[in-house]
């Protein structure tokens, strides 16, 4: 079964769903800032998506510009990234489909249909 990790006020997240949905895909929601990922976590996901670390940053999120995350994580080191990650579920970059063998972190839709649709 797919992990489908959300904010269910996140207008990204809600179209990610209805496309699930309409799709017949079933998955299991988590609610990332109530159940914000481990960094150990974090770090299995990072590899299986196959993305740089700083791509599974919340990049739109309030809490990156608060924190002034664009020019800090340049000189942060992987563990830094990730412990930072785990902190808080809103830095997390979302929706995060979660698979057996893959991630995919964000919602575009035809990487998402090349992933799950025969």
């Amino acid at each position: 079964m797919l992990t489908f990790l959300c904010y269910s006020r996140c207008s990204t997240c809600q179209k990610a769903r209805q496309w699930l949905e309409g799709n017949g895909i079933a998955f299991q929601e988590r609610p990332i800032r109530e159940e914000n990922p481990s960094a150990q976590k974090l770090a299995q996901w990072q590899q299986l998506s196959g993305l740089p670390l700083r791509k599974l940053f919340n990049t739109s999120g309030q809490l990156y510009r608060e924190m002034k995350l664009k020019d800090r994580l340049p000189d942060m080191t992987a563990e830094e990234m990730l412990q930072l990650l785990a902190s808080d579920g809103m830095l997390v970059k979302r929706p995060l489909l979660i698979g057996d063998d893959f991630v995919l972190a964000g919602f575009r839709e035809k990487d998402w249909a090349d992933r799950l649709l025969p």
